[in-house]
Formats: C-alpha cells, structure tokens, sequence
C-alpha cells in the first residue's frame, strides 16, 4: 500500500460521516415535519455505504498476495424508510389533521438518531487516529533520512 492511500481511506471514512451526520440533522431537523411538498410527512433518510471501487473476488485475492486490500469507502445511496410508520397523534386544531382529527408525524425516533449521530461520529473519531498513526509513520519515516 502506497503512503498516500492510507491518507485517502481514512479520508474517504471521515467524508462519507460527515454526510451521514448531515442526514442525521436533517432527520433530527424534520421531526415535527408534517407536510412536505408532496402533502406527505417527512420521510425518514438511512445512508448506506459501499466499499470504493468494488472488485470481482478474483482480482481482492489478486491484491491481498500484494499486500494492498481496500480503497476506502463512498456514499451508495440514501434511502427513505418505509419500513417504520409513522406516528399518529390526536390534535384536530391542527391543519394537517385527518378527517377524524389525527395528524401524521414523521417516521423519525430521536433515540434512534442520536445513537446514529454517537455512531457516526466515534466512526469520524477513529478514522482521524488512523490518519494521523498513517501522518505519524510517514514523519518517522522521514526522520530516517535525515540521522
């Protein structure tokens, strides 16, 4: 593996939380969200990642003999969640409110996305270290050169 590729997967990790962060606060954003655009209440969104340039088996196995495995991770998609309902609440003074007075709120779980949010960040925190373990190796190396 090159000096340099360590500095891209970690910095792919940090990249691809960071927009995962960014769709927790949107979430934690739209909580209360009743009718967007379409008349419908906001949709929780889920990140999914997949691993950079995804190889047939045969050429992993080819690079693992290398020594090299792995090119970082990218952003796969965003989905909405339509497995979770929606919350229905009493309130016909509301607008948004059926013909029988309950309102539709946002399928969104503030647990859930804080502990999505804690998630995410330890995941930001950790490819941080790698990259400075991978800064610190390549200075050390450095250092070789100069005694």
């Amino acid at each position: 593996m090159g000096l340099f590729q360590s500095f891209d997967i970690s910095a792919s990790g940090m990249t691809a939380q960071r927009f995962r962060t960014d769709i927790i606060a949107e979430n934690v954003a739209n909580v209360n969200t009743t009718s967007t655009a379409d008349g419908t209440p906001y949709r929780r969104k889920i990140v999914t990642f997949e691993e950079k340039e995804n190889s047939p088996f045969a050429q992993v196995l080819h690079k693992t003999r290398q020594g090299a495995v792995g090119n970082g991770v990218k952003v796969a998609k965003v989905t909405e969640d339509y497995e979770t309902d929606f919350t229905m609440e009493y309130d016909p003074s509301n607008p948004d409110a059926d013909e029988n007075g309950y309102v539709s709120y946002p399928n969104v779980n503030i647990v859930t996305e804080m502990t999505n949010l804690i998630d995410a960040s330890r995941s930001y925190e950790a490819n941080v270290t790698a990259f400075d373990a991978s800064k610190q190796i390549a200075q050390a190396g450095l250092q070789i050169g100069k005694s």
